[in-house]
């Protein structure tokens, strides 16, 4: 697969997730951290500024794609943050939905290893 589809494709699916977040952010946070934490005002906020988080690493992804400077340090930043969404969740699975924590993990932690790839090969193309 072409590297650049490949951030592409990890780029849409995080603005994806962060717009049905911010659309149904009860619905969609729910299946993360469970059903009880997620009727929360404080975790809805902070649900709605991850969204944000997510719009906004999608958008700068899509943006600096093309530079050859920029476009593998933004996709690296990317996938920092999807390493610190799958370790965060790692650290808090005893009070998380198991099925939360496998799903959070196996996405955020598989994004994060094919976004540092990506990076790699985005930046050392010729």
């Amino acid at each position: 697969m072409d590297p650049r589809r490949g951030v592409r494709l990890i780029a849409v699916g995080r603005a994806a997730l962060g717009a049905a977040v911010l659309l149904a952010p009860e619905q969609v946070i729910s299946r993360w951290l469970g059903a009880e934490n997620a009727r929360h005002g404080a975790v809805k906020d902070l649900g709605r500024g991850l969204a944000a988080r997510d719009i906004g690493l999608a958008v700068a992804t899509l943006q600096t794609l093309e530079d050859p400077v920029l476009g593998p340090r933004v996709q690296a930043v990317c996938a920092a943050a999807d390493a610190v969404d799958a370790l965060a969740t790692l650290l808090e699975r005893r009070s998380l939905p198991r099925t939360g924590v496998v799903g959070t993990v196996a996405i955020a932690g598989g994004a994060a290893v094919a976004g540092l790839y990506l990076a790699h090969r985005i930046a050392h193309e010729s």
